[in-house]
């Protein structure tokens, strides 16, 4: 059988279509056929396997048991009471009982069968959100500051972030014909792509909006940034970063992670127009013959970052002004109640790895389904995995936490280390095919093995951030955790240190391929030092780099955040 390459899939595909209606439609088997599973991403939807039964499925001479992951394109994370109320009857009829937030404030469903994909697709749409654009080479969901309510700025904001969304969604209506059944009309399958063309990107392409002083999106991890600038309480633009991106693997100088660089300033009414410029450059000058070249920090870092703004700029047909004054904080969430200018409250909860189910003694997807039942605000996810329960009057506040306690909603702020609420996982085994080690679920089980340590050292409150990835892919941004470990095989990681608490620096390699007792007794004299010689506020990434325990990593094109734009 031939194997196309993604880009000759991409061009054959027809706007999307490939075969994916006969591949649905086929009942001897519960995978689609192998184009379709390139296809299907960009419908928002990959074709998984449960990795835990293959070994007894190959033995038994079955199929492995395939299933599908649906994604969200939920620009900034915002739902309202009733949409969550529809994705939780979504999450309990098609899928495995459980919401899960992203890292980029979307929902994934898992364990989907490829019989009930469309009607689960369907349901989706019927809750006025979609799925189209959720994965594949073209802009994923647009990340956006998570509390936009807090003040009239923030609002204008998420504003921006979801009209960029829709304006660089696809013009192809295969989403619709497939999964809505939509009539097919005169050029269908050769509708003009004018942002993406017939191969769309050369890579996925990410986006966050961040408003300082938090950089809770962690806006250097994407291809292209907008960091507000609020001048007198108004919007008065956007600094734009360019570059950045997670994405690695093991053993290969080729690839790293990046930070981006932060390239100039533009009003909010040039961010359509520059934010059009950055992707079809990409699309113009990325890789398309090496794939795991093909993201925009290699292009930048391939052509020159002075030649790609120039192009940048031509293409929108202005020049960037000279980047403004900022200075970020911290890049985690803020938890509990927070009230907004409007006088409205804000709550923040702490969800593990951003996993919403029912557990023993920890119902949360009934709690959660009970205050939709009475919330009349937003939910809106953060960027950290967890979740915010928006626009509460003073008045509904004493429900609201009655419902949060009564479902243990409040057990992971209750509970627990800094360190435990700060900490992000991705999904990993069994589901992801790219894993090499568990994250979601080791989760749990590696922040109790760190507690001792922190409790020995005084350092239950230090708000240390850590990062578990299965794979050096990143979708859980290891590459900017104070610690992070990224699987290398299963029960082993690589141990990366020194990322800073404000998402501005990179961390690098201090043991690799350990198990976790190696782990813990790598950390437990660091966090002695830490207890014993840390400066007021120094963050624990900031120590080792002080202290001389790590530098700052090997890769060619790391550069620091300009001080200068810190006063």
């Amino acid at each position: 059988m031939t194997t196309h390459s993604v880009e000759d899939i991409k061009s054959e595909s027809k706007r999307l279509r490939g075969a994916l209606l006969d591949s649905l439609a086929d009942p001897l088997t519960g995978a689609l056929r192998e184009d379709d599973t390139t296809v299907i991403k960009y419908h928002g939807s990959y074709q998984q396997d449960d990795r835990d039964l293959r070994d007894e499925r190959r033995r038994q001479k079955l199929e492995p048991a395939y299933q599908f992951m649906i994604r969200t394109r939920t620009p900034g994370g915002v739902v309202t009471p009733q949409q969550w109320l529809k994705l939780d009857a979504i999450a309990t009829r098609y899928s495995n009982h459980s919401l899960r937030i992203t890292t980029r404030q979307a929902f994934q469903f898992h364990g989907v069968i490829k019989r009930e994909l469309k009607a689960t697709m369907q349901a989706i749409n019927a809750t006025l959100i979609d799925t189209l654009a959720a994965c594949g080479d073209v802009n994923r969901n647009v990340m956006v500051a998570a509390n936009p309510l807090e003040s009239a700025a923030h609002a204008e904001v998420q504003d921006w972030a979801a009209k960029l969304s829709r304006h660089f969604l696809p013009n192809s209506r295969a989403y619709y014909e497939i999964w809505l059944d939509e009539e097919l009309v005169a050029g269908s399958g050769e509708e003009e792509e004018p942002i993406y063309g017939s191969t769309y990107l050369p890579r996925k392409f990410k986006v966050a909006f961040a408003v300082p002083p938090v950089n809770d999106v962690d806006v250097f991890a994407n291809d292209l940034g907008f960091i507000a600038v609020i001048e007198d309480g108004a919007l008065a633009g956007f600094n734009v970063s360019i570059g950045g991106g997670m994405g690695a693997s093991h053993g290969d100088a080729e690839t790293y992670p990046r930070v981006a660089n932060v390239v100039g300033f533009v009003t909010p009414d040039q961010v359509i127009a520059v934010a059009t410029a950055v992707v079809t450059t990409q699309r113009d000058r990325g890789n398309r013959a090496v794939r795991k070249r093909a993201r925009f920090k290699y292009t930048i870092d391939d052509h020159g970052l002075d030649a790609i703004v120039a192009e940048i700029e031509s293409r929108a047909g202005f020049a960037l002004a000279p980047a403004r004054a900022f200075r970020f904080e911290h890049s985690g969430d803020r938890y509990g109640w927070v009230q907004g200018e409007d006088g409205h409250w804000h709550l923040t909860l702490h969800l593990s790895a951003g996993r919403i189910a029912d557990r023993p003694g920890a119902p949360h997807l009934t709690g959660l389904r009970e205050i939709a039942n009475v919330h009349r605000g937003e939910f809106r996810m953060t960027p950290n995995q967890n979740l915010v329960i928006a626009g509460v009057p003073d008045s509904e506040r004493k429900r609201i936490d009655a419902l949060v306690h009564s479902h243990a909603l409040d057990a992971g702020l209750r509970n627990g280390t800094a360190l435990a609420r700060a900490a992000l996982a991705c999904v990993a085994l069994p589901t992801c095919g790219l894993a090499m080690a568990e994250a979601e679920r080791y989760l749990p089980d590696f922040t109790g093995k760190l507690e001792p340590l922190l409790d020995k050292h005084g350092l239950r409150d230090a708000p240390i951030l850590l990062r578990i990835s299965g794979c050096p892919n990143g979708c859980s941004r290891p590459y900017l955790g104070e610690i992070a470990l990224v699987g290398k095989a299963p029960g082993r990681y690589n141990l990366m240190l020194g990322a800073d608490h404000r998402g501005q620096r990179l961390n690098t390699l201090y043991r690799e391929n350990i198990a976790e007792s190696e782990i813990l007794d790598a950390l437990d004299p660091l966090f002695a030092r830490y207890a014993g010689e840390r400066e007021t506020d120094e963050g624990f990434g900031d120590f080792l780099h002080r202290s001389g325990v790590v530098a700052l990593p090997p890769y060619p094109t790391h550069r620091q955040i300009p001080l200068e734009l810190h006063p």
